[in-house]
């Protein structure tokens, strides 16, 4: 099938995607040869290519042709080994293979006299700075110098005690990783008391050229009958810092009420909170009115005041330094793990109604076609008049006020609800991405086991609310701009070339035209958003599309928030959960000259880049640990319910089988692809599908099937599956002409040992070139590692505002 373009040469897109699906040792002779060209179309191929180096689209080095690896300037780092010269390697900490590829080497340079804090060692955690290399046949692609070492390595495990007769035990590594080099010894002296089945933390004593290593029980963490210990394995293998330090508690406990001091007095503006039924801490309260002002006729003033966290968390305090430690509150079904103390969050900067609290206000005016006109920061002191939840502000809009919302359903709800009408004009004009992927909530009894798994309604009170955060997250990023202050911004990258150009591929199976021309604009999937609408293909094409975003992030310097379609953008609205806020309200104070809590002289653009870069792993760091607790919570909820029939979607076709998510739980389970059936499968990578070579029957991405469950482990959060659903056949010369020579043969297990075991989720990975595999005894291991982010990994389309209150993206 041609690739070309009409003039008879392939576009740059379609090189670019080429290069970027085969890492290796290629150049314009297998360029020309992808593409169908000949000799004598070698001059202007030799021409586009140069083009495309000069604009550093790619790299030539020689006569090979790659993609430029992109690193920012300053980034976190682990160390994972020396290389052949004994030179430390490292490689960008919380990197995703799945959705980027494998992880570019960094060869760290350690000059003869480090200075203090910096001398790293396997397996540290650090801060480098980078240069690219450009030597040819380097194993590292970056120079990296430490600047920091952040975390040193503690050759601690977390596992599973099971006692043995004699009053000792062995330790069952909770980390897959470590489970593969087999189990510890713990002995009676050594066990800590500890019980068969608890979670403990053990200190690695010694270990041995033969038999097993040997282990103390440092600490007992809980039992795995309990739900509360299977939150404990996400914080404690993620490294999560639970406690805080004694000089952070005295600080918060020493902690003042804040007062008229340098402030302006707004507790007569009637400002309300709008959160979640099971809200704890109440950061950010808005308000609406017509706007008094003749020049702006059917405006509307929109009030959003966010808790004055700066004022108790002061640069360089013990607070502050745990806060960053932290980056973000973490989020699981049982527990939260604050960023701040309940002190700080749940009490003095918590907005509770009949209380006067400090906030930092942003008054915004929106003229009548829903765009902001103006805005004005304002510290002040504020009295919450009501603190409502989704549900609530709804149903007094639609008719079912209570007694609460009752007599503040005129004077306050309703401009609310008037002001949003006016903003989701400019929204709609603006026409951000606009995916629709349905969010799981797990409830939990009283006991603490799961209840059930829902998806919450989305109302028009959540939107409102989300709405106005992103107008005032705009607004400080505007106002610090204007000031020519330092910040950090809230960036989206628009989707690769080769992401693009797999989706293209994709939607031809749907004979849906993809057709990019100019600069990518979320209006461009947004078009094809709307074609699925309502039909069955819609659930497949929503999570494809959300595949091909990239992920949201922090950085000092901007390059806009493609998902939102925003030029700039900064996060503003959580201070409490999230210390990139606390950084944009530091640099309001100071530029607007507000008071204490001021963003030091000392922070500038380089500076705000390291933070930028540990708070992004942070986040990432918080995103794994609420997905796995969550999958290991639904798999000790289903444990009992082996054999059992579900229904469900296919999320994810690889080499190794298909992921399934069933439809009532949102659970993920691999069905390996030896039970697939007794014929020989091929991997259609453009279709997404698992496609027999005998009888043709496809299994493809978003198939609604029937699965048996057949294996259930609670420690992994993973789950197996047998296939009840029959394969659907498309018509041979139809299937002849979508499959082309992008399939990959997979078979069934012929020798050796085939993919058995359990998977937690859907792979994201880009294709490698076809080639037939057989699946090997490591092909279970393989397919655990190839799941990676799903929905939540790209958190700049889809989820990057106000954690678990969907607010500000």
């Amino acid at each position: 099938m041609s690739k070309k373009r009409d003039t008879g040469f392939p576009t740059q897109d379609a090189i670019v995607a080429f290069v970027r699906t085969h890492p290796g040792k290629i150049g314009t002779r297998e360029i020309a040869r992808e593409f169908g060209l000949k000799n004598a179309d070698r001059i202007e191929l030799k021409r586009i290519l140069r083009e495309l180096a000069d604009a550093g689209t790619i790299a030539k080095r020689g006569k090979t042709i790659a993609e430029p690896l992109a690193l920012p300037p300053t980034l976190i780092v682990d160390v994972t080994g020396r290389d052949s010269d004994g030179e430390l390697i490292a490689t960008p900490a919380e990197w995703d293979e799945v959705a980027s590829g494998p992880a570019p080497k960094i060869r760290i340079h350690v000059p003869r006299r480090p200075a203090a804090g910096t001398a790293a060692g396997v397996g540290d955690r650090a801060l480098l700075r980078i240069e690219k290399l450009e030597s040819e046949g380097d194993t590292a692609s970056y120079l990296g110098r430490v600047t920091k070492v952040l975390d040193q390595s503690r050759p601690r495990l977390l596992g599973i005690f099971r006692k043995l007769p004699d009053g000792g035990g062995r330790l069952i590594p909770v980390d897959k990783k470590q489970a593969g080099r087999g189990e510890l010894n713990i002995s009676k002296a050594d066990s800590g008391g500890a019980e068969d089945g608890d979670l403990v933390s053990v200190d690695l004593v010694r270990t041995r050229g033969y038999g097993l290593a040997s282990g103390k029980v440092k600490e007992r963490l809980g039992s795995l009958a309990t739900e509360k210990a299977v939150s404990l394995i996400a914080i404690h293998s993620h490294e999560i810092p639970q406690a805080f330090s004694p000089e952070a508690l005295r600080e918060a406990e020493a902690a003042k009420q804040a007062t008229l001091a340098g402030r302006e007095d707004w507790r007569d503006v009637p400002l309300v909170t709008i959160d979640p039924p099971d809200a704890k801490d109440h950061d950010d309260a808005v308000y609406a009115e017509p706007d008094p002002d003749p020049a702006n006729k059917g405006g509307m003033v929109v009030i959003v005041a966010i808790a004055d966290v700066a004022f108790y968390v002061r640069p360089g305090s013990a607070l502050d330094h745990d806060a960053l430690i932290r980056g973000n509150s973490v989020y699981f079904p049982d527990r939260v793990v604050p960023m701040l103390p309940e002190r700080i969050s749940n009490n003095l900067c918590s907005l509770v109604p009949g209380e006067a609290r400090g906030a930092l206000a942003v008054r915004m005016v929106i003229g009548p076609d829903g765009r902001k006109r103006s805005h004005s920061f304002h510290r002040i002191l504020m009295r919450s008049a009501a603190k409502l939840n989704y549900a609530q502000a709804q149903a007094a809009i639609d008719g079912r006020p209570d007694d609460t919302t009752g007599p503040i359903l005129e004077p306050i709800l309703k401009p609310l609800y008037a002001a949003y009408d006016l903003v989701k004009l400019a929204r709609d004009e603006r026409d951000p991405l606009d995916l629709d992927i349905p969010e799981r909530k797990i409830l939990l009894k009283a006991d603490g086991t799961v209840d059930r798994v829902i998806v919450p309604q989305r109302l028009d009170a959540h939107k409102l609310i989300e709405e106005f955060m992103i107008l005032a997250n705009v607004a400080a990023a505007e106002m610090l701009e204007k000031k020519a202050l330092p910040l950090i911004y809230r960036v989206h990258d628009e989707p690769t070339l080769e992401k693009v150009h797999n989706l293209q591929e994709f939607l031809k199976t749907l004979d849906m035209p993809f057709a990019k021309s100019g600069a990518l604009r979320p209006s461009l999937f947004n078009s094809v958003l709307a074609k699925v609408k309502g039909h069955d293909s819609e659930p497949l094409v929503n999570e494809v599309v959300l595949r091909s975003q990239a992920q949201a992030e922090y950085s000092s310097e901007n390059y806009g928030h493609f998902g939102l379609n925003l030029r700039r953008y900064a996060h503003f609205t959580s201070p409490i959960r999230r210390y990139a806020d606390l950084i944009v309200h530091r640099a309001l104070i100071r530029g607007l000259g507000l008071g204490e809590g001021a963003l030091p002289d000392t922070e500038t653009v380089e500076t705000l880049a390291e933070v930028a870069a540990q708070i992004s792993v942070t986040e990432r760091r918080a995103m794994k640990a609420e997905r796995e607790t969550a999958d290991r919570l639904i798999a000790h909820f289903l444990a009992d319910r082996i054999g059992a029939t579900f229904q469900g979607r296919i999320s994810g076709v690889t080499r190794a089988g298909l992921f399934v998510k069933l439809a009532d739980t949102g659970a993920d389970g691999l069905i390996p692809i030896r039970t697939l059936g007794t014929e020989y499968f091929n991997y259609d990578e453009a279709r997404h599908a698992l496609v027999g070579t005998r009888s043709g029957a496809m299994h493809t991405l978003g198939d609604v099937v029937d699965v048996r469950l057949v294996e259930a482990a609670p420690v992994a959060g993973a789950l197996r599956f047998e296939l009840l659903s029959e394969g659907h056949v498309e018509r041979r010369s139809q299937r002849r002409e979508a499959r082309g020579d992008r399939s990959a043969g997979i078979g069934r297990n012929t020798g050796g040992r085939s993919a058995k075991g359990v998977s937690k989720g859907p792979s994201t990975k880009p294709a490698k070139p076809p080639k037939k595999i057989k699946l090997g005894r490591n092909a279970r291991l393989k397919a655990k590692a190839a799941q990676g982010n799903t929905t939540n990994s790209n958190a700049g389309a889809s989820t990057a505002g106000k954690p678990k209150k969907r607010k500000g993206k």
